[in-house]
């Protein structure tokens, strides 16, 4: 049935591909539209990696996460069946995790919160978390709008296309409440109701927020001239590349 929906798994309909495998988009004898990753055969995740895939979706029944349709396990095919999305998933322009979801498999509605409090705070800076670094520092985004907002320096946040355009006191009120999103602790953030009432009054307080979860940026270390003793080989003389953790 699904070879038939994704018209054998043809290239016409592949959406993209994943770590694991690649997903085609298909449709089913009664029009219904759907997504199905096909898992590589070489893709190194077996049945038990399979398994515990399919288990944890299945407990991830959230209204803001793509909903698992069902599975396929016959011959040697591993077959993922989700609803499809017509204009890609949110990841695309998201793919930040909670904290309490990257470290503890922790899911709720206040681990979307801290999403956008990460996406409110790359609007008004014009960077990305995921790609932010300073020299030897390793400070992410997160930390970095912190220090700054409770130095009273939150304006120095700001993309420098946006300074002449923005209006101070509602850049200032937008990186409060993006400061309140990503908290570590999930019960402290607001609801996105509440943020939406928050952007939109003047007259509403607005609590202080705590320090952001612990989120590392990129640590770049200081260029050095490498002299000919600093070179680093493997056992066969070719050079490694020096790899920097993210």
């Amino acid at each position: 049935m699904l070879h038939a929906a994704t018209n054998h798994f043809c290239d016409e309909n592949k959406l993209g591909e994943g770590g694991f495998g690649p997903v085609y988009k298909g449709t089913l004898a009664d029009g219904k539209e759907i997504a199905v990753k096909r898992l590589s055969r070489t893709s190194g995740q077996g049945l038990l990696e399979f398994k515990n895939e399919v288990m944890l979706i299945a407990r991830l029944q959230h209204r803001n996460l793509v909903r698992l349709l069902g599975c396929c396990l016959e011959k040697n095919e591993k077959l993922l069946v989700y609803e499809f999305m017509p204009n890609r998933s949110l990841d695309v322009f998201l793919g930040y995790m909670a904290p309490e979801y990257a470290m503890e498999g922790l899911f709720s509605i206040k681990s979307d919160v801290f999403s956008f409090g990460v996406l409110l705070l790359e609007i008004i800076s014009g960077k990305r978390n995921n790609g932010f670094h300073l020299l030897e520092c390793g400070e992410s985004l997160l930390t970095f709008a912190w220090k700054l907002w409770s130095k009273g320096k939150g304006m120095e946040l700001i993309d420098q296309h946006l300074v002449q355009s923005c209006v101070a006191a509602e850049v200032l009120k937008c990186i409060h409440i993006g400061l309140l999103c990503v908290q570590e602790d999930p019960a402290d953030r607001p609801s996105m109701s509440s943020v939406v009432v928050m952007l939109g009054s003047e007259i509403i307080p607005i609590p202080r927020p705590t320090e952001p979860a612990f989120s590392i940026g990129r640590v770049v270390a200081k260029p050095t001239e490498p002299t000919s003793n600093d070179r680093i080989c493997s056992v066969n003389e070719v050079t490694i590349s020096n790899l920097s953790p993210r």
